[in-house]
């Protein structure tokens, strides 16, 4: 379906935007920043593919995908000089690509008629797969391994899906409001710091 098609590369370019910001962020080079922000939005979606099967993973035979990726890859070089007057803007950026991966991530693994379990899985590996590598190639701690709620609200998103599908809602709208929930979360948690409880030491 086109509409999906667009969704889809809608979050793709938003990710990649953040991981190319953050490339900036740690004074990465053009290609530094490229690389981030191609495995940040297609890094998640690669592995989901690899689980389920599906060889070559779509990021591989449409190369719309790739082009968009770079584009928002060269937008955050460009605009590297102003990052930090627009950190706000990176974020709200990536909790909208967060939501729109953990529907997509929901929707496909749906479609390989995986159970609960399984969709919420494939919908936060979509929603955070790709985050995970660029923290890595930037010798971060992962995002989703601290006690920033991020992979929570990808969960959240995908419960959502697995709800409405239950109920017999159709894709779109089933899409639509897992993005809205898992976007929501995230929004909320980042303005009133809303944080996993960590370990007491």
């Amino acid at each position: 379906m086109e509409w999906l098609l667009y969704f889809d590369l809608f979050g793709v370019f938003v990710f990649a935007l953040s991981g190319g910001f953050d490339g900036a962020k740690y004074h990465l080079d053009l290609l530094g920043i490229l690389v981030l922000a191609l495995a940040t939005s297609l890094g998640g979606g690669i592995m989901r593919d690899a689980i389920l099967g599906v060889h070559p993973p779509a990021a591989f035979t449409n190369e719309t995908y790739f082009f968009t990726a770079l584009a928002a890859g060269l937008i955050a070089f460009f605009f590297a000089n102003r990052v930090e007057r627009h950190m706000d803007y990176v974020r709200f950026a990536d909790a909208i690509g967060l939501g729109v991966f953990a529907a997509i991530g929901a929707a496909t693994a749906v479609r390989h008629e995986l159970g609960w379990v399984g969709v919420v899985l494939m919908s936060t590996l979509t929603a955070t797969g790709g985050g995970v590598i660029r923290d890595l190639l930037v010798r971060e701690i992962p995002m989703i391994l601290r006690s920033d709620f991020y992979a929570s609200a990808a969960i959240i998103g995908g419960l959502m899906y697995m709800v409405l599908h239950s109920e017999g809602v159709p894709e779109a709208y089933c899409m639509g409001l897992a993005a809205l929930a898992a976007t929501s979360s995230r929004f909320v948690a980042m303005r009133y710091n809303v944080n996993l409880p960590q370990a007491r030491r």
